[in-house]
């Protein structure tokens, strides 16, 4: 009989794993873990409200408001981040309590929560809290936080409203309007600095006795409105609401929330949850999840392999979010209420992360969305000024870098998505990109970012010419010829950082190279990455890199350095870098597309080889299955579309290239209805390399496809092998495109010399990567202008004397470069700089000569024009080469007081006739206050009458951070330039 009944057993086994849908493979927990800085509560595809626990006030690992490995909950607030790197929201905050009296302190209304009572599904979080014995249910809809509690006693039910939780608050109000209902609007600053939002709070009981309110700060008012209405004011709110005996001990609560106004919240409650059925609005919210999870319907594969896709696919679809109300009214850049016509209003931008695969995705699986993003971008520019580059709640943050709303746009456009007006969009594109802001300024002046006049200098160089292949593309395609050739040259400016010792991108210095230049060090020449992990972020002209390192061969060897240099980092620590392969770091978005690059070498074995190492190794289907932060759906995103098989390495281009599929069959579905479906016969961990490939029933031999094949519908086919098939996508048309053939440029040249002071004289060369360029030069005095310059054809030069050496290149055709300059100083009063302490190799200043070589450093210290010191005294001992007659001695130093920089406690000089007894002449104690925290230079100088030849300088460190820094206790830097003699 076991026979018998067995078999029908595991039959009926088989179909109901079949029938399982797409929302139960999701794991919200998946990112909590780690750095993934996800949240696991309630919300609905790019809804607007994301309710979720608090479990986390402060710290880069609080960013979203929740850590798995936390066991306090503060409360539930209804706005959440995934996956940033900065913190804010959690706005609205609910905690659930009991008692008679009220609870205004957090501590008293926080609670504890054991692991396994949690529950989080896609629109569904539940959790037992410990301190009040109340089981806490969490559900959304797009605009409204549905709460259900239960608690273990019908008695002494209550709630704390706080609107003082996380952000600074600027102004709020809580009114009550109703017997079962309050009201409120929250104004802070945060990251946004200007965030408003408004709520309306229904429970399913009468509150009792009235609620009580409370503001820390002591400066509450209250009014009694027209309407009978108590309305309070503060910057520090609290309410609490108290509750009669509950039937079947449970509390409901509907919150509706707007950043237009109470009416609007009001508006999307009643609209949204008209009902009191938490149930109906759970299956509600699934069913939203299953519709767009549906968009990407996965066959085969394991049960922790569907989770971790599926669970990618939620966290690309809970950003960003919709920002306007049900009808349709939303706030702008500018400040101001409008009502969005033929679109629907977004919010959470976090293009430099969202543009790489994120954006792309979409406009495979999303194009109505799509449209609407780029509309909301055209509304920022029309209402702000400009497109933006990361939004937050009608808030321009400027976090990160370049203009990547244009790649957006370009990619859409040029893929055949419409619905926005392309001459405006354009308009709007080239505005961004005219700015003289954040680099680009020099930029345009000498076709690089020059590190010493901008901080990341080399990372938004690169991002610069990739953003500005897109404004050309759009041009080409709207006929707009000076458009397009003015910006095809702006985008080959990446050339000019291009190093051709090292074969990697280094910072441009004094008109020349970075000099003690270590590829694995993170400094301020980048954003969040080395030379190495920017070093082939050239997406647009992968043939012109291939050019500049000599042939595909030598590209290749590079790739495979990359992968296979040791993987410790150098320089500042940086905690985004993370999920390092060799100097790879998958865990930040520069690296995401390098993978991929093989296929443009004619290998795309090892690209196969290496998608699959990514996916296997930093994804899962565990709390801290991702490797860092999710940054808003990117990290998602690539492995989705890495799991598909195919990736944009470059948004804007139609090309996408191949890789190693994950699953036996995954069938996407088109809003034109088609379907483009893939199957992947043989997939193993073992035969993770392609064999062949067929498009529709035709076998193609190409490591690439189309976004035309995709959007037409059909089937792509991969059969798969354990041994990689060199002879596949190896050469000619089978390689993907990228490259930039209109309008050359001539290359800046770069003038190099050991260093910018010297004591005696100096050997100066100007060099080109461009052996036919003519390379000319001229000399002149480092401070007065000279109108008409001596040029000079060469390549070397000999300095005794300070002096700016300017230089260009021309090429035979008569073109010409951008004339770059290095100043060259003779330091004639000193003989020597002794140093006792040892500065960081991230700030230099120069080198020892640096400190007297008359030039200080600015307010901006990511330049590099100061030396710093961090955790330790500064002491130096200058030989002025004989005894000389002294009147004055002063050093300078700058107090930067969020990035850890302060002013030393007090500064001694001493002199010396020999260099081994000193004598004391002074001592200058700072006057700068601790919490100073605007960039402050400060001369710390003594007044002498005495003859010497050595002069000593010690400057005492501030020591550990006060109490009062976000970084309280860490070890502070001492910066110092320029010590002065006279």
């Amino acid at each position: 009989m076991k026979r018998y009944i067995l078999v029908p057993l595991l039959l009926q086994a088989a179909t109901l794993f079949a029938q399982k849908s797409p929302a139960d493979y999701v794991n919200p927990f998946i990112g909590t873990d780690f750095h993934g800085h996800t949240y696991p509560g309630a919300t609905v595809p790019f809804g607007m409200v994301q309710l979720s626990p608090d479990t986390r006030l402060s710290g880069w690992d609080g960013c979203s408001g929740y850590h798995y490995t936390d066991n306090v909950i503060y409360g539930f607030s209804h706005t959440h981040l995934s996956g940033t790197g900065v913190a804010d929201y959690c706005d609205i905050l609910i905690a659930p309590v009991v008692g008679k009296n009220p609870i205004f302190d957090a501590k008293e209304y926080s609670s504890t929560f054991r692991k396994e009572t949690e529950v989080a599904k896609a629109g569904y979080y539940s959790v037992f809290l410990d301190k009040f014995k109340i089981k806490a249910e969490l559900t959304a809809t797009p605009r409204v936080g549905f709460h259900r509690y239960t608690y273990s006693k019908a008695s002494k039910p209550a709630l704390v409203i706080d609107l003082a939780h996380r952000d600074k608050v600027l102004e709020s109000w809580i009114k009550v309007t109703g017997k079962n209902e309050i009201a409120g609007y929250r104004r802070s600053s945060s990251w946004a600095t200007n965030q408003k939002i408004y709520f309306v709070a229904r429970f399913s009981e009468p509150f009792i006795d009235g609620p009580r309110f409370t503001d820390e700060s002591g400066e509450m008012s209250t009014a009694n409105n027209d309407d009978g209405t108590l309305e309070v004011h503060g910057t520090k709110l609290k309410a609490w609401v108290k509750f009669p005996r509950l039937r079947n001990k449970t509390l409901l609560v509907k919150v509706g929330i707007s950043f237009v106004s109470e009416e609007g919240a009001l508006k999307n409650l009643e609209q949204e949850t008209p009902g009191w059925s938490f149930e109906s609005v759970v299956d509600a919210a699934r069913n939203l999840w299953n519709n767009e999870l549906s968009k990407i319907k996965v066959v085969g594969g394991t049960t922790e392999q569907l989770t971790t896709f599926y669970s990618a696919l939620y966290h690309a679809m809970v950003v960003p979010n919709v920002f306007s109300d049900v009808d349709g009214y939303y706030r702008a850049m500018d400040d101001y209420i409008y009502q969005a016509n033929g679109f629907t209003p977004y919010t959470v931008f976090s293009l430099w992360d969202t543009y790489r695969a994120w954006h792309p995705l979409m406009t495979i699986i999303d194009t109505k969305r799509t449209a609407d993003y780029i509309n909301t971008f055209l509304s920022h520019y029309r209402h702000g000024g400009l497109l933006p580059v990361w939004e937050l709640a009608a808030n321009e943050t400027n976090c990160m870098i370049g203009y990547h709303s244009v790649s957006v746009i370009a990619d859409a456009w040029l893929k055949g998505i419409r619905g926005f007006d392309a001459e405006y969009a354009f308009q709007a594109m080239k505005h961004s990109a005219n700015q003289n802001a954040r680099g680009l300024f020099q930029y345009k002046r000498y076709g690089f970012i020059p590190g010493d006049m901008e901080h990341e200098s080399v990372s938004k160089n690169l991002e610069y010419a990739y953003d500005d292949w897109c404004i050309a593309q759009m041009a080409k395609g709207l006929g707009r010829n000076d458009d397009y050739r003015t910006f095809i040259k702006r985008a080959q400016s990446y050339k000019n950082l291009f190093d051709p010792e090292t074969h990697l991108m280094r910072p441009r210095i004094n008109g020349g190279f970075k000099i003690d230049f270590n590829p694995a060090e993170v400094d301020q020449n980048f954003t969040e990455a080395n030379s190495w992990q920017y070093s082939f972020y050239v997406p647009h002209d992968i043939q012109g890199l291939i050019n500049l390192h000599g042939g595909k061969e030598m590209l290749e060897a590079k790739l495979d350095e990359l992968f296979n240099a040791p993987s410790e980092l150098a320089g500042r620590n940086q905690a985004d870098i993370t999920g390092l392969i060799g100097q790879y770091a998958h865990g930040n978005e520069p690296s995401h597309h390098m993978a991929y690059l093989y296929n443009y070498v004619g290998k795309p074995w090892k690209t196969q080889k290496l998608v699959k190492k990514i996916m296997n190794e930093m994804y899962s289907h565990k709390p801290d299955g991702i490797i860092g932060n999710e940054d808003c759906g990117q990290m998602s995103a690539w492995y989705i579309m890495s799991a598909m098989g195919f990736y944009p390495v470059c948004p804007g281009s139609t090309q996408y290239a191949i890789g190693s599929p994950m699953f036996p069959k995954i069938d996407i579905k088109l809003e034109n209805g088609k379907h483009f479906i893939i199957i992947t016969d043989s997939v193993s961990d073992k035969n993770i390399y392609i064999k062949s490939v067929t498009l529709n029933g035709t076998p193609i031999s190409r490591s690439w496809i189309d976004h035309s094949e995709i959007t037409n519908g059909g089937e792509l086919r991969f059969i798969m092998d354990s041994v990689p098939n060199t002879s596949w996508g190896v050469n000619g048309d089978d390689l993907p495109v990228s490259s930039v053939n209109d309008y050359p440029i001539v290359l800046a040249p770069f003038i190099q010399a050991d260093k910018k002071a010297f004591t005696d004289s100096i050997v100066v060369t100007v060099n080109s990567i461009q052996p036919e360029a003519k390379l000319f030069y001229s000399v002149e005095p480092i401070d007065k202008p000279v109108s008409q310059p001596q040029w000079m054809q060469g390549n070397r030069l000999l300095l005794t004397d300070s002096k700016k050496v300017r230089a260009f290149a021309i090429l035979p055709d008569g073109q010409t470069s951008p004339i770059v300059e290095g100043v060259f100083r003779k330091v004639k009063s000193v003989a020597n700089v002794q140093l006792k302490s040892k500065y960081s190799s991230l700030y230099t200043a120069g080198g020892a000569l640096g400190l007297v070589d008359g030039v200080r450093g600015s307010k901006n210290f990511r330049l590099g024009g100061w030396q710093g010191y961090q955790g330790q005294d500064f002491e130096a001992i200058i030989d002025l080469g004989e005894m000389k007659p002294i009147t004055q001695l002063s050093a300078g130093f700058l107090q930067d007081a969020s990035p850890w920089i302060m002013m030393p406690r007090q500064v001694s000089f001493s002199i010396s006739s020999d260099g081994v007894s000193f004598t004391d002449v002074g001592t200058v104690k700072s006057d700068i206050p601790d919490n100073q925290m605007e960039p402050t230079i400060k001369e710390f100088a003594v007044s002498v009458s005495a003859v010497a030849r050595y002069v000593k300088v010690f400057s005492k460190s501030f020591g550990p951070l006060p109490a009062w820094h976000e970084s309280a206790g860490k070890p502070s830097w001492l910066f110092i330039d320029e010590i002065t003699i006279k």
